[in-house]
């Protein structure tokens, strides 16, 4: 085996063919998985899970779908090829989580503070627990955010994990009325979907998600984002900043804005290298959240100079690190208070009536709101 499949090769290389199977030229969710699992078993800051194996499964499809989100990034096709792996840094973040104790520290990919966000973020949309989100599902997250223009994108035309079909879906005219099965796929977002969107939506200072919501906004799919394109979509956050009596910004104030920051190499139109341009990558997400994310476009039209500038000095490496790290010690908090709160039952309880022993019991099982059903 040495001889074969190791020792003509580098480290990125028998990496790659440590991981594949021997008669396959790419690697799949699937080979990950005994190297999770193995992780699972033996890294102490994974141990607490040792005995949820419902959640260590969901802690290794969320690595898996993380490692693919950004080292398949440009197919999004399930199938990871040596040169991705060469191009991406997998191999030095396997050689970290392996060194490191605190599995919080390594950010990328593994970090069970991200998993836990990510995770509880599903968990609270997924009201009916069938592991799916429908549209009306998704218009419910960070609090209606989103406009439904953009959710009937993200449904029809957001790129998705593990799937060889990488082309837009067809249009009414190409798809027979009684042909249910070509978009069953698209009437809801799975786990591993939802993990695309939210680390698109949280992070849009990247390429990848750059890709992913340019791919949602091109509606008619020639690579260009026109005025037409973004007035349709721009149309909607005017309805909804009328309805909720916020300061009415035109869209011809609001563009002109946006491409002064960006600045395009074409003035009719906009391409995703625009978008990728260094001297404006931390910026440019503001035109897609004007689009589509009311909350986000107010919160960018009303920013603090001060805080804008503590951001780009803070610890973070990211916009998803900063987010994730935020968000982990609200629900942490709020896991703490509902804790409280069902001691205080318990203790009142108890006080009540001294032969009811198992009443605490009975509150810890039931959950206590969604989220504190994981062993967190």
């Amino acid at each position: 085996y040495w001889t074969e499949y190791m020792e003509l090769f580098d480290s990125h290389d028998r990496f790659y063919q440590l991981v594949k199977q021997p008669d396959s030229e790419y690697v799949t969710k699937d080979d990950f998985l005994p190297f999770i699992e193995e992780l699972l078993n033996s890294h102490p800051g994974l141990e607490f899970l040792s005995n949820h194996a419902e959640f260590q499964e969901k802690y290794a499809i969320t690595v898996i779908t993380r490692i693919f989100y950004v080292v398949n990034s440009h197919t999004h096709n399930g199938k990871i090829t040596a040169r991705q792996i060469r191009r991406s840094d997998l191999l030095s973040s396997f050689q970290t989580v392996d060194e490191e104790e605190d599995i919080n520290k390594v950010t990328q990919y593994f970090s069970y503070e991200h998993f836990y966000v990510l995770y509880c973020r599903f968990w609270e949309l997924d009201s009916d627990r069938d592991y799916r989100i429908t549209r009306e599902d998704l218009l419910k997250y960070a609090e209606h955010s989103l406009s439904h223009t953009i959710v009937d994108r993200i449904f029809d035309a957001a790129p998705r994990p593990f799937t060889n079909d990488s082309s837009p879906p067809p249009t009414a005219a190409e798809t027979p009325e009684n042909d249910e099965s070509t978009n069953n796929h698209r009437d809801y977002l799975s786990y591993e979907d939802f993990i695309f969107f939210m680390l698109s939506e949280e992070d849009k200072a990247n390429e990848i998600s750059v890709r992913y919501w340019f791919t949602c906004i091109d509606v008619d799919g020639d690579n260009k984002l026109n005025n037409m394109e973004m007035r349709s979509f721009y149309a909607v956050q005017l309805d909804r900043m009328q309805c909720l009596g916020h300061e009415i910004v035109p869209f011809e104030d609001m563009l002109c804005q946006m491409i002064d920051m960006i600045k395009p190499a074409h003035q009719d139109y906009l391409i995703v290298s625009d978008f990728l341009q260094l001297e404006c990558a931390q910026v440019s997400g503001a035109l897609f959240d004007a689009l589509f994310n009311l909350n986000k476009y107010m919160q960018f039209e009303q920013r603090d100079p001060f805080m804008e500038r503590q951001k780009r000095e803070d610890e973070f490496d990211s916009d998803w690190d900063r987010f994730a790290c935020i968000d982990y010690t609200r629900l942490a908090m709020e896991e703490e208070a509902r804790e409280e709160e069902a001691m205080e039952i318990d203790w009142v309880t108890v006080e009540e009536d001294d032969d009811d022993d198992d009443m605490g019991d009975e509150f810890s099982s039931l959950g206590l709101g969604g989220a504190s059903e994981a062993p967190f």
